[in-house]
């Protein structure tokens, strides 16, 4: 399984669990996740779900290796399965919190923001290298990190396909910095501080939070230009330079 979860009393633990290919977000893992949190988001006893990779990696971004170049309809599909993660995470009922640790590259700095706490290591590293495969940030992110960094950070740190330590990463990005080993242990401590809260207030709070930027917007813009970015030569060619460990060489088409 791509995905486990875990219940401890009212926490349930879900495990990115890959950790061959760096816990890569491929499709089949993606609608792992979405499977597995639909009912942890329906179940009224849930307060809290801690989000985490299985060994010394995050996530190390969309599997690049599941990607199909020139398939509008394989990215259209693709997108619309990521939409529906997204709203689970960031609109869904129960609060999210991410434990962090190596890489969040990628989908892997999305699911990182858009979590409502994030927990992360301070030698953890966060990168935005969408255009080296001529690509755009999607799972959120055009959404999640102007959020949590300002429009005008967030749009520099997408267009230079930035890659930043923990420790010197731009306010707001991470809520919480703790030592190496420790992420998890700090997020299921904050997960327990949820237990005897009122679910229906976290659930209205994620809601109303969901709705102050134009969320539905964000999502339907990321669907149609990612797809048709999916289908462009220039990502072909960065996907294929990606395993030849070779510069691309894009032409816009």
């Amino acid at each position: 399984m791509l995905i486990e979860t875990k219940r401890d009393g009212r926490t349930v633990v879900v495990t990115l669990n890959d950790p061959a290919k760096r816990n890569a977000l491929s499709p089949d893992m993606r609608a792992e996740m979405v499977a597995a949190l639909d009912p942890v988001m329906l179940d009224r006893d849930v307060r809290a779900v801690v989000l985490v990779g299985q060994g010394n990696h995050f996530c190390a971004g969309g599997d690049l290796k599941s990607m199909k170049s020139g398939d509008p309809i394989y990215a259209r599909t693709r997108m619309m399965i990521t939409a529906r993660l997204v709203r689970l995470l960031a609109a869904g009922p129960v609060p999210v919190i991410a434990a962090v640790e190596g890489a969040a590259f990628g989908a892997g700095l999305s699911l990182a923001a858009l979590a409502d706490i994030n927990v992360v290591s301070r030698t953890a590293t966060f990168g935005a290298v969408f255009g080296k495969i001529g690509l755009m940030a999607d799972v959120g992110l055009l959404w999640a990190l102007p959020n949590r960094i300002g429009a005008a950070r967030a749009k520099r740190f997408l267009l230079q396909n930035t890659v930043v330590k923990a420790d010197v990463a731009p306010n707001g990005l991470i809520d919480q910095l703790c030592e190496p080993g420790q992420a998890l242990g700090h997020a299921m401590k904050i997960a327990a501080s949820f237990e005897n809260q009122a679910p229906l207030p976290l659930a209205a709070t994620k809601s109303a939070f969901s709705q102050m930027a134009d969320f539905d917007r964000a999502l339907a813009l990321e669907a149609d230009l990612q797809g048709f970015l999916m289908a462009s030569a220039d990502h072909e060619e960065g996907r294929a330079a990606f395993f030849d460990k070779r510069d691309p060489v894009f032409k816009g088409a």
